[in-house]
């Protein structure tokens, strides 16, 4: 399987990562827990995701959805400008990118009604790539900057997301397929109260659906079954109790719906790829060394 790489190593305590990257030749695939963003620029190469491999070219604008996975390979002179938003973030300070419907397609609803197991393709104009990338170039540099910028910082997000949504062709959006509504109200059923003990017959009968059926559609739309789905969920919300709350792990598990320990360690390790303590130390040791060194905790930067 890829590696996956985590929000929590990868991201300083801000909600944003971003990076303006040449890789040569290839990157290696590989799983994200956060979103990302990417944005092609000039030059030649290759994405490999689970629906094979496909040429890159300028203006494409790859989105990847919590989970799913990627690479490049045969890279060329290739420009990649990565935008990359923390999972917990779109659920917490940047939740209200969801009420935009441009940003909601972009962020939320392509890589999930895709079908292609989370992961979004779309075309800009050229002009507007290059904006993009530009802008996504001086959001890495605020963000490296000895003193954070927060509102500088958000105010650059807005205008990276701005500039790829009014560069998409009109046509082609008009096109492209929207989730379907059981699926979108089970996941919305399922958002509302991750903790409460689901069963798939009772996410069914909710929508009028038989059990395999909802099932079958899950996956399409979504790359997971509605359990698959739930347990990420669950995953997520456990991560963001653990590093902000001085609730004990065991406590974290009950409270997103796992009341087992041990069940909940076996889970949230399968999901994240830490124990729940050492997603917590590590967390905590992160934000320690923000405090006291911010310079030096913002030069690690993720390749694309």
């Amino acid at each position: 399987m890829p590696a996956t790489l985590h929000e929590h190593a990868l991201f300083a305590g801000s909600p944003v990562l971003a990076g303006v990257h040449h890789p040569n030749p290839d990157i290696e695939p590989h799983a994200h827990d956060f979103l990302e963003i990417a944005v092609i620029g000039t030059g030649h190469g290759w994405h490999v995701t689970s629906q094979g491999e496909h040429p890159l070219r300028r203006g494409q604008v790859i989105v990847l959805r919590p989970g799913a996975w990627h690479g490049f390979r045969d890279c060329t002179d290739l420009t990649v400008a990565n935008c990359c938003l923390s999972a917990q973030a779109l659920r917490s300070e940047l939740a209200a990118l969801y009420d935009i419907p441009m940003l909601r397609r972009m962020l939320w609803t392509d890589p999930v009604a895709s079908g292609t197991h989370g992961v979004a393709l779309t075309t800009v104009d050229p002009a507007a790539a290059e904006a993009a990338i530009a802008e996504i170039g001086l959001l890495e540099r605020d963000l490296g900057a000895d003193q954070r910028r927060p509102g500088r910082v958000l105010g650059r997000l807005i205008t990276v997301l701005g500039v790829l949504s009014d560069g998409r062709d009109p046509e082609r959006q008009t096109l492209e397929s929207t989730i379907h509504p059981a699926v979108a109200a089970t996941i919305a059923r399922l958002e509302a109260a991750p903790a409460h003990p689901w069963r798939l017959d009772d996410l069914a009968q909710a929508v009028n659906l038989d059990p395999a059926y909802l099932g079958r559609l899950f996956r399409q739309y979504v790359g997971l079954t509605p359990l698959g789905f739930l347990a990420r969920l669950r995953a997520e919300r456990a991560a963001t109790l653990l590093a902000h709350s001085t609730l004990p792990a065991a406590r974290v598990g009950a409270a997103v719906g796992w009341d087992d320990p041990t069940y909940f360690a076996r889970r949230f390790r399968t999901l994240v790829g830490l124990t729940p303590t050492e997603y917590r130390r590590r967390t905590r040791s992160a934000a320690h060394t923000r405090l006291s060194a911010p310079a030096e905790a913002t030069n690690e930067r993720k390749r694309p």
